[in-house]
């Protein structure tokens, strides 16, 4: 195993994999010289533009037509990737000039605006179709050859794997997408939950919804539709990526933002968590216990508060010592100023935070108004 496909996390060694789009590459780029020389080469030296370079095997060289076709199976290394195991194949033609790259059967097509491909395109990112017209271009090179091509990318089972993916909420049907930036998939990655975050946003922004909303999850999304009437089509999934989600949605333009979310997340933020996974950081008793103090609770109350194990289990106490609306205030008081701190007047975060059992415990101001106009038609 070549030493660019090991990267080091918490002392563990992991590999690397490579990306659809550094599939399709080289795929292409065997196909290309199957077309040009008569001849499949058994692996592609592949240089990603992260700089690293992977030695592709090239599988099932063929000729189907007046096309030359390579397949390139894709390898996740040890990321938990749906589409690990995948042969991606590269049809590959002359053409008088340039490169023309379409999708083929597996390969997802854009319905609607907002993402990095146009709407009725083939799912094939900006960063691939890079990847492929500089393979295919050397292959040229390789063979002498000056004109032009035609690339049809197709992905065997792809749209059956598109339903495990988030393709369709997305508004891409009918197959999977060729990704890939770097061409490089880094291991336990969150890079990629980050950037469909951003795509989501990306997409409901270009349809023309104004206001960001947010869930980290499905207690949020199940509250914000049976509790609040809310459409979940108008919705994005933050997961525990909420600092990095407010960003993208000031970036874009979202002027406001409405987080609505299960206080075991969302009372982090009280103390600036913006990564909200319970291995990045938790202090939910110690925000609770702070505010309490700062309230008046007594010494029994805090050491209860420090040693409970859930929000629920803190409502319960602060409702002993009838303390619960001066608590949320405040901690509501303490989320906005937090959001507002990250936003840097770029947009206004409005909040709602409940749990299952009490409902809801604090929210925004302006949360309500935002729910109601989110109920309008964008």
């Amino acid at each position: 195993m070549a030493m660019e496909q090991i990267t080091y996390q918490g002392g563990q060694a992991l590999r690397r994999g490579w990306t659809t789009g550094s599939c399709a590459a080289a795929a292409a780029q065997a196909a290309a010289l199957l077309l040009l020389t008569g001849q499949a080469p058994s692996e592609i030296a592949l240089q990603t533009p992260a700089g690293l370079t992977f030695y592709l095997p090239v599988e099932q060289p063929r000729w189907e037509d007046s096309a030359a076709v390579c397949t390139v199976r894709k390898d996740a290394g040890d990321d938990p990737d749906v589409t690990n195991g995948v042969r991606i194949s590269a049809a590959v033609r002359r053409a008088a000039q340039g490169v023309a790259i379409t999708g083929g059967a597996g390969v997802g097509h854009v319905t609607r605006p907002g993402l990095s491909v146009p709407a009725g395109e083939a799912a094939i990112n900006p960063g691939p179709r890079a990847q492929i017209t500089a393979a295919v271009e050397r292959a040229a090179q390789q063979a002498g050859y000056t004109g032009g091509f035609s690339v049809v990318v197709s992905a065997e089972n792809g749209e059956k794997l598109s339903k495990q993916t988030y393709n369709e909420h997305l508004g891409v049907i009918g197959g999977i997408s060729i990704l890939g930036t770097s061409g490089v998939v880094e291991p336990m990655s969150e890079k990629a939950l980050v950037d469909t975050i951003r795509l989501e946003l990306d997409s409901l922004y270009a349809a023309g919804q104004r206001i960001a909303f947010l869930c980290p999850g499905n207690y949020g999304t199940d509250f914000a539709r049976d509790t609040l009437g809310l459409d979940l089509k108008r919705a994005v999934k933050c997961s525990n990526y909420i600092g990095e989600t407010l960003d993208h949605a000031a970036f874009r333009g979202f002027a406001n933002i409405l987080l609505v979310g299960h206080a075991g997340k969302l009372v982090k933020l009280a103390a600036g968590v913006m990564n909200t996974h319970s291995s990045v950081a938790d202090g939910r008793q110690e925000i609770f216990t702070a505010h309490a103090a700062l309230c008046g609770a007594g010494r029994e109350t805090l050491e209860g508060l420090m040693d409970a194990v859930s929000v629920d289990a803190c409502i319960e106490l602060l409702d002993k010592a009838g303390l619960r609306d001066a608590v949320m205030a405040r901690i509501g008081k303490a989320i906005s100023e937090r959001l507002q701190l990250r936003l840097r007047g770029k947009a206004r975060a409005e909040f709602i935070l409940f749990t299952g059992q009490y409902g809801i415990l604090a929210q925004s101001p302006g949360a309500r108004a935002l729910c109601e106009r989110l109920k309008e038609t964008v």
